[in-house]
């Protein structure tokens, strides 16, 4: 169908908003249904196809027996998971002139590689999806020989259909036409401006990093040395008690100048009426010092030494 024409950059072969988009296709429908609908997520026409059975309802370009030559080795298509079983496939022609089969489903797990047939398994995420298919390079891997030309592309349900193309190589979204891109509505835009806002949200922790000084200002008032000032003050207090205390400790040292008190003694012993004026002058300077009653216990002495 396409080996006359000129094959270079881009080159569709499905787009769901044209006004006939299944020009070139077959399809087969068994307990489904093939439809055009305007899909919510993406707010534009998409094709649905949709079964309880997958290999019963599908579609398939080209018409009857032709096939597609198509030379490009990249094959794009945007699809929507629907969460349900999809698979598609491609029929190439390698260098051996021998046609392959490349069998893609959801619902496999291993791959099986067969002399005629390759089956591969793949994983789509929630919502719209964009397959890249690499033909040369699944060819050289799975069968040891070099891709030449696409024969025939066949969809299987379940899925939404946007856009298939092939391409010389793979393209950016900057370098792709606006129809080959899939835009999201304004609202999710919106939405995700919003998230994007709420996730500059987290700029106001500059302010703790001011609150940071706090720590040190605690840390000065925790200090231990307000507590050891009073415990310096502490020796300084006996300093002005001092001079109160060597009066007691003369009174405590009286004792060892017991001497003294025994030359009083022997006066008294002559003059028996003297001694006791003697104990009411010490009461007298007694009252002066600190402790009187101490001195008082060493008259208690003098009679002993008056026995002798």
């Amino acid at each position: 169908m396409f080996k006359n024409t000129y094959q270079n950059g881009l080159l569709s072969i499905f787009y769901s908003c044209g006004s006939n988009p299944l020009a070139i296709w077959d399809m087969e429908v068994q307990n489904g249904h093939i439809k055009r609908l305007t899909d919510a997520e993406v707010n534009s026409i998409v094709l649905e196809i949709v079964s309880t059975n997958v290999a019963t309802t599908y579609i398939t370009c080209p018409k009857r027996n032709q096939v597609l030559g198509i030379k490009l080795p990249f094959l794009v298509m945007i699809v929507k998971n629907l969460k349900r079983y999809f698979s598609f496939e491609i029929t190439i022609l390698d260098d051996k002139n021998l046609r392959r089969r490349f069998r893609i489903s959801n619902f496999q797990s291993t791959t099986k590689i067969k002399p005629f047939c390759t089956s591969m398994p793949i994983g789509l995420s929630g919502g719209w999806n964009q397959i890249q298919f690499n033909l040369a390079d699944f060819t050289r891997r799975a069968y040891g020989t070099q891709f030449i030309e696409t024969l025939r592309v066949q969809i299987h349900a379940n899925t939404r259909l946007r856009r298939i193309y092939f391409s010389e190589r793979l393209y950016s979204e900057d370098e792709l036409p606006q129809d080959y891109k899939l835009y999201l509505p304004l609202e999710r835009k919106q939405k995700k401006g919003k998230v994007g806002k709420k996730d500059e949200a987290p700029p106001p922790p500059p302010p703790p990093d001011k609150a940071a000084p706090v720590p040190p200002l605690v840390e000065e008032i925790k200090p231990p040395a307000a507590s050891e000032t009073p415990k310096e003050e502490a020796p300084e207090t006996p300093a002005p008690v001092t001079p109160a205390t060597p009066e007691p400790e003369d009174t405590k040292q009286e004792p060892v100048e017991s001497p003294a008190p025994e030359e009083q003694p022997v006066k008294s012993a002559a003059e028996p009426e003297a001694a006791p004026e003697q104990p009411a002058e010490a009461a007298s300077e007694a009252p002066e010092e600190a402790p009187p009653e101490e001195p008082a216990a060493e008259p208690a002495a003098e009679p002993a030494v008056a026995e002798e």
